[in-house]
């Protein structure tokens, strides 16, 4: 089933467009919750997921508490933000996990952060820098957990036509 991708008031369309892509060619199902800087239909957002909108489950909310009360069971969240301590690659994830990401220009809720301070992870970066962009984020939590299980069913070897 591979990884649940919660995206929690997204804001920008080209963003949401690649993260889809992501959750197709990795099997994720993507959770979007409201409000969205974007309509569903806008053509940055349909164009940056190409045509890959047909293999990714969606699905919407009005808040991450509604998410929360749906899924959450102790151990299946892991809240992605440059304000924890631990390093994304230390989290031991399982399949099935929501792998929460925040807002591009406020991240998650500090309110949230702090409830769950031991589900916090967050991508290691140099210097001053505010953070990795939310697409290659995802990219990279999902990335890492799939590494974590061993790429389950996945295509890893790749073949040059001719040889």
């Amino acid at each position: 089933m591979a990884f649940n991708v919660v995206l929690v008031e997204p804001e920008i369309p080209q963003n949401a467009g690649n993260i889809a892509r992501t959750c197709a060619v990795t099997g994720s199902k993507l959770h979007l919750v409201r409000p969205l800087g974007f309509e569903v239909s806008d053509k940055y957002l349909k164009r940056a997921g190409l045509d890959y909108w047909n293999l990714v489950e969606i699905y919407y909310y009005d808040s991450i508490e509604e998410v929360m009360d749906k899924f959450y069971n102790g151990s299946n969240f892991w809240f992605f933000s440059t304000k924890s301590k631990k390093i994304h690659s230390d989290a031991q994830y399982k399949d099935g996990d929501f792998l929460v990401f925040g807002k591009e220009t406020k991240g998650l809720p500090e309110s949230l952060l702090e409830k769950h301070y031991d589900e916090c992870v967050r991508l290691p970066m140099l210097g001053e820098v505010r953070s990795l962009n939310l697409s290659n984020s995802v990219c990279v939590g999902v990335y890492e957990g799939l590494r974590q299980l061993g790429y389950p069913n996945f295509k890893t070897e790749g073949e040059i036509p001719n040889k």
